[in-house]
C-alpha cells in the first residue's frame, strides 16, 4: 500500500508540556516537549519523523498512543477524539496501536520465554483463547518476522540485538494493529543489520496494510521507509512534505541541513556534495528563542525571525509541502 487511503489519524495542535521547578516559593516553567503539532496519517502509510535528539520525536510518539497525555490538543484516531482519556477507555484501543522501542533487549522481560513475551497481549485481551490457538499463532507470527519457531521457549538474552527487536516486532504484530508507532527501532542496531529490520517492517506494511509512524534522527533511514516526512525542531515543525519532495528540494534551511549530513552510498557524490554546518547547540525547550525557534542557528536568519513566528504554510502551492519559514528556498 502507498498511503493513499481514509485517514484514519489525526493530529490537531497537540502540545505536550512538563512543569520543571524552580525553586521553593517560584513557579514552575513548561518545558515545552511538543508545541502546537498537527498531522494525520492515512491507512498504509508511513509518516517519518525526524530532528535531532531532544526536538520532543519521542513524546509525540508516545502522547499519539496516550503513554503521555497531552498538555492540550485533540488526537482522532478512527473518527474519535482519545486526548486524555481514561486508561479504562483507551485500553480496548491499544489492540489496533502499538509500539516498538528504541533498546529490544531492555524492552524484553528477561524471565519471560520469547513465546510468554509474544503471546502476552493475546493473554490480555483474549484471556479465553485455547493454549493450543495462542502457541499457533505465536509461531505464525515469529515465522513472518524472520524467527524460527522452535526458539519459542529461548530466553531474550540468548538472541543477537536484530533478533530481540525481531522479537518486539512480533510482539507488536501479534494482534494485527492498524498503527505501530516505531520509535527509532534500528538506532541501537549495526548498520548490516538495521536495512533488514526496515525492510521487514516494509514487508509486514505491505502484507497486512499497516500504517506506521516512524521516528528517527536519521534522515537516510527515514527517507528509504516514509511516504512523507515530518521535520520536527524545539517541539515544532519545520517541514512536512513526501520523501521525494523532501530529498529533492527542501525548504528549510533545518531539513536542508539534515539531509546534508546524511550520508550518501556513493563515495565520489559524498565527497563532493556541500555539507552545512549550523552552529551552537539545541536552545532549551523550556526558554525557545523568540520567533523562529530555529533563527539562532540558521544561516538565513534576518531581523523578521526574532521578531515573527513562521506559520506553517503551503508555499506557492506547487509541490504540496508545508514550510514553516519566512525566508524558504524556492520550491
Amino acid at each position: 500500500m502507498n498511503g493513499t487511503g481514509e485517514t484514519i489519524l489525526t493530529v490537531d495542535d497537540v502540545r505536550v508540556h512538563f512543569p520543571v521547578p524552580q525553586g521553593l516559593f517560584a513557579p514552575p516553567l513548561p518545558l515545552k516537549a511538543v508545541d502546537g503539532v498537527s498531522f494525520d496519517i492515512k491507512a498504509g502509510e508511513t509518516l517519518g519523523i525526524v530532528g535531532e535528539s531532544g526536538c520532543g520525536k519521542s513524546t509525540l510518539g508516545r502522547a499519539i498512543l496516550q503513554l503521555i497525555k497531552p498538555t492540550s490538543g485533540r488526537i482522532i484516531w478512527m473518527g474519535e477524539d482519545i486526548a486524555g482519556i481514561s486508561d479504562r477507555k483507551m485500553r480496548p484501543k491499544r489492540r489496533d496501536l502499538q509500539i516498538i522501542f528504541q533498546d529490544p533487549l531492555a524492552s524484553l522481560n528477561p524471565r519471560m520465554t520469547v513465546g510468554d513475551i509474544i503471546a502476552e497481549p493475546l493473554d490480555s485481551f483474549f484471556p479465553r483463547m485455547k493454549r493450543e490457538e495462542r502457541k499457533a499463532k505465536v509461531k505464525d507470527i515469529m515465522a513472518k518476522v524472520g524467527l524460527l519457531p522452535e526458539m519459542i521457549n529461548r530466553y531474550p538474552h540468548e538472541f543477537s540485538g536484530g533478533q530481540a527487536q525481531r522479537i518486539g516486532i512480533a510482539r507488536a504484530m501479534v494482534l494485527r494493529p492498524k498503527l505501530i508507532v516505531c520509535d527509532e527501532p534500528v538506532s541501537s542496531l549495526d548498520v548490516s543489520i538495521r536495512a533488514q529490520i526496515v525492510n521487514l517492517l516494509s514487508d509486514l506494511q505491505k502484507e497486512f496494510g499497516l500504517s506506521l509512524v516512524f521516528i528517527s534522527h536519521d534522515l537516510s533511514v527515514i527517507r528509504h521507509v516514509s511516504h512523507r516526512i515530518l521535520v520536527l525542531y524545539l517541539g515544532k515543525i519545520m517541514e512536512l512534505a513526501t520523501s521525494d519532495l523532501l530529498n529533492k528540494r527542501p525548504r528549510h534551511p533545518y531539513t536542508e541541513a539534515l539531509l546534508s549530513a546524511a550520508p550518501i552510498p556513493d563515495p565520489e557524490i559524498e565527497k563532493a556534495k556541500k555539507r552545512i554546518v549550523i552552529g551552537e547547540d539545541l536552545p532549551s525547550p523550556i526558554n525557545p528563542p523568540s520567533g523562529c525557534v530555529f533563527r539562532t542557528r540558521c544561516p538565513k536568519a534576518q531581523e523578521r525571525c526574532a521578531i515573527e513566528f513562521p506559520f506553517l504554510e503551503a508555499r506557492e502551492a506547487v509541490d504540496g509541502s508545508l514550510t514553516a519559514c519566512h525566508f524558504p528556498n524556492p520550491a
